[in-house]
C-alpha cells in the first residue's frame, strides 16, 4: 500500500468527523457503538483509530474508501486484482458497511482500461483474404476481441479498426502492453496514442512475460 505512514492519521481524522452527531448514520455504524448492542463492536486501537474484529472501520468520509481501493488495485504487488481477490486481501485490514459490494462497482469502472495486445498469423487465408487475428485483451477482467484481419493490413486499417472494436466500446484506455511487432513500434501508432494519452509499454527479449495476457488468451 502507498498511503503508508499517513493511512492511520488520515483513518483517525474521518473517524473523528463520522462520528460527530451531525454525520453519524444508523444505515453505517451508529448501532455499533451503543453498549447495549454487545454482538459486534468498534473497539478502540492504541493509535485511537476504531476497529471491527482487528479490522480498520473505514467511515465513509470524504474519499477515503476510494483512496484504499485505488491503492490495492494500482499495488506493483498486487496487479489488476478482480473483485472477489481485491476483498479477500482487503477485508483483513479494513471494513466498512457494504464493502464487498462497493468493491464490485470500484472494479467495474476499471475494464478495458490496461490492454495487451498480439497477432495470430500464418493462418490459412479465408476466402475474404483473413489471414490474421488480432488479439486484445483486457488485463483486467481477461475479456478479448478476436479481429480478422489481413497481415499485409495497414497501420491506418488497423487503427480504424481498433477505434471501431476498443475505442467506442470501452473508451481511450490507459496502457496497452504489446511485443514489438513493426505495426506497433510506428511513429503513427504512437503519435496517435501520445494524443490520445495512453502509455505504450513494449514487452522485450529480456521481459518475455510482459505480453503474456494475450499469449495466454491465444
Amino acid at each position: 500500500m502507498t498511503m503508508g505512514l499517513n493511512l492511520p492519521k488520515k483513518m483517525l481524522e474521518a473517524q473523528i468527523e463520522a462520528l460527530k452527531p451531525e454525520n453519524l448514520s444508523a444505515k453505517d455504524v451508529e448501532g455499533m457503538l451503543r453498549k447495549d448492542l454487545p454482538k459486534e463492536k468498534l473497539e478502540p486501537r492504541a493509535n485511537g483509530t476504531l476497529c471491527l474484529n482487528n479490522r480498520s472501520w473505514v467511515p465513509c468520509v470524504g474519499d477515503l474508501r476510494t483512496l484504499i481501493m485505488h491503492d490495492s488495485h494500482m499495488s506493483k504487488y498486487l496487479i489488476h486484482l478482480g473483485s472477489d481477490k481485491m476483498y479477500e486481501d482487503l477485508k483483513w485490514l479494513y471494513w466498512w458497511p457494504n464493502m464487498k459490494a462497493n468493491i464490485t462497482t470500484y472494479i467495474l469502472e476499471w475494464k478495458w482500461e490496461k490492454i495487451t495486445m498480439d497477432f495470430i498469423t500464418k493462418l490459412h487465408k479465408k476466402t475474404n483474404g483473413y489471414d490474421t487475428i488480432w488479439v486484445i485483451v483486457d488485463r483486467l477482467t481477461k475479456s478479448a476481441h478476436f479481429l480478422p484481419m489481413q497481415e499485409n493490413d495497414p497501420m491506418e486499417k488497423l487503427m480504424k479498426l481498433y477505434i471501431k472494436e476498443v475505442v467506442t466500446r470501452h473508451g481511450v484506455p490507459v496502457s496497452i502492453i504489446f511485443d514489438r511487432d513493426g505495426r506497433f513500434t510506428s511513429l503513427f501508432w504512437q503519435a496517435l496514442h501520445k494524443a490520445l494519452g495512453t502509455q505504450l509499454d513494449m514487452s522485450t527479449a529480456y521481459h518475455p512475460k510482459t505480453d503474456g495476457q494475450s499469449e495466454r488468451t491465444i
